[in-house]
């Protein structure tokens, strides 16, 4: 099989979609893996370091589309990309495609089989290749909370652990997934306030257990948000379901609620948001303002820190590129119910409920 891997032209986007460890691994096993010039550059990984273990390095992304039978991405094909995607190619990457129409339509139209990471379930019904990128976006929303709750940065003059004789900062976790979780346990070890909310109770008598003390497990109901906005310097979106358009918890009315200067940083935003007035923002230019909250709205947050989040994504989607090469793209969707369940659009039907739901377009089972 030939595997392309083109650089990804996100807007401040770093990571690469395979390591070199991943093309020495094909290539032993007898699979060609074409890569894009510069294509590791922005997670540290030179050509060169493809080219020694049997990575054959070209020039252009059309090269690459033209003959691979199977393309590995991080983020979704822009709209650049999308003349190239032929009929019967099969794309491996992150879509998160209920944030876009026009993306579906777009892969509808090309007649490819569109693979999503963020939808992959093992046999424990698990995410386990959107779960490495929740952590560093969970991680990282504390990082960047704390840094636009300063005053230079628009935020209200905020230290998020306080010091002794003053509180510290007051943060508020919508969702207790992978994301939440980690976003708590970072905002914990900073000493804040912090409060966690989901809607499943046995999750949250889990995280009960396991966060510090200063961490307070809440079940969200329309009430108990509205509380935490009044109290939060610092909201978190974290909510998901998975293949789906995330729930709008937080409307424009809420954020009145809020204190002046406060900080939203909803990760949601790659499944559309769960604030009604998040949109989407780049590395280069991530916030906003809305009704006096800063709003923080990055769709590709683990990107800025490429060289962490390429391992750590590369490190969980190698083995299912090494199935789909091994056995062939459609034996190992049919065979594989993972892989069955990351087929979002195949050959022209929608094969996700969620996401033909979110459209209102015919679902149609892959098997």
């Amino acid at each position: 099989m030939i595997i392309g891997v083109p650089r990804e032209i996100k807007r401040d986007e770093y990571r690469v979609a395979m390591l070199p460890v991943g093309v020495e691994e094909l290539c032993n096993l007898g699979h060609r893996v074409l890569l894009e010039a510069g294509a590791g550059l922005g997670s540290g990984l030179p050509d060169t370091e493809y080219q020694v273990v049997g990575g054959e390095i070209v020039s252009s992304p059309a090269e690459i589309y033209q003959i691979s039978d199977l393309i590995v991405k991080v983020k979704e094909p822009l709209e650049a990309e999308w003349p190239l995607i032929r009929a019967g190619q099969a794309i491996f990457t992150y879509f998160h495609f209920a944030a876009s129409r026009e993306l579906t339509q777009a892969m509808l139209d090309s007649g490819s089989t569109c693979i999503a990471y963020e939808t992959l379930r093992d046999t424990q019904g698990r995410l386990p290749l959107l779960t490495p990128m929740s952590e560093v976006a969970g991680r990282m929303s504390i990082q960047e909370g704390a840094k636009y709750l300063e005053r230079p940065q628009m935020g209200r003059g905020i230290l998020l652990a306080g010091v002794p004789g003053v509180a510290p900062a007051h943060v508020t976790v919508l969702g207790g997934g992978i994301v939440g979780a980690n976003a708590a346990k970072i905002a914990a070890g900073f000493q804040a306030d912090v409060a966690i909310l989901d809607v499943n109770m046995d999750r949250l008598r889990y995280l009960d257990d396991i966060m510090p003390a200063n961490v307070n497990v809440l079940y969200s109901d329309r009430h108990t948000i509205r509380n935490e906005l009044k109290l939060a310097d610092l909201v978190i979106g974290a909510v998901l379901i998975p293949g789906a358009k995330a729930p709008r918890l937080v409307s424009r009315q809420d954020l009145k609620l809020m204190k002046p200067g406060s900080v939203i940083i909803d990760v949601a935003i790659d499944q559309g948001g769960c604030i009604e007035t998040s949109r989407p923002t780049s590395h280069s230019d991530p916030v906003y303002l809305e009704e006096d909250v800063l709003h923080y709205c990055v769709t590709n947050m683990p990107g800025a820190v490429g060289r962490t989040s390429t391992f750590a994504l590369c490190n969980v989607t190698l083995p299912w590129v090494l199935t789909l090469a091994q056995r062939g793209i459609d034996a190992a969707c049919r065979e594989s119910p993972a892989l069955t369940s990351a087929v979002n659009i195949a050959r022209g039907r929608v094969t996700n409920e969620a996401v033909a739901r979110t459209f209102e377009m015919k679902y149609e089972p892959l098997l």
